[in-house]
C-alpha cells in the first residue's frame, strides 16, 4: 500500500512538473518565433539578396512545426498521466487520495520557481 501511495505521489509531482514545463516551453517558443513573416520578407529585401541562399521564411515554419509537435507530445503525456491520477483517485482510497493531494502540492512547490520568466 505504501508503494502505491508513493507511486501516485510521484505521478502527481510529475504531472505538476509537466504542466509548468509546458508553460515555460510555450513561452520560450513564442519568444523565439518572429512576429510576422512579412516583417522578415522586408528585412531580406533590404539586406543582401543572393540567389544561392535559402529564404529565411521556411526556417521559422519548420521551427514552428517542431515546437508544435513537441508541445503536442507533452500534452499527450500530461493527459495520460492526468487520467492515471484520476483513476487512482476513483478507487476511493483515502491514502491514495492523500498521496495525490500531497504530490500535487509538492510538485507545485518544486516547479513554481522554475516558471520565473526572464
Amino acid at each position: 500500500m505504501a508503494l502505491s501511495v508513493l507511486v501516485i505521489l510521484l505521478l502527481a509531482v510529475l504531472y505538476e512538473s509537466i504542466k509548468f514545463g509546458k508553460a515555460k516551453l510555450l513561452h520560450q517558443s513564442l519568444v523565439s518565433m518572429p512576429t510576422s513573416t512579412s516583417q522578415q520578407r522586408e528585412e531580406t529585401d533590404q539586406g543582401s539578396s543572393s540567389s544561392s541562399e535559402l529564404p529565411p521564411v521556411s526556417r521559422p515554419g519548420l521551427r514552428w512545426f517542431l515546437c508544435h509537435f513537441g508541445q503536442s507530445l507533452i500534452h499527450i503525456a500530461q493527459v495520460v498521466i492526468g487520467y492515471f491520477i484520476m483513476l487512482a483517485v476513483m478507487s476511493y482510497n483515502a491514502w491514495i487520495f492523500l498521496g495525490v493531494v500531497l504530490g500535487s502540492a509538492v510538485g507545485y512547490y518544486l516547479a513554481y520557481p522554475l516558471l520565473r520568466i526572464d
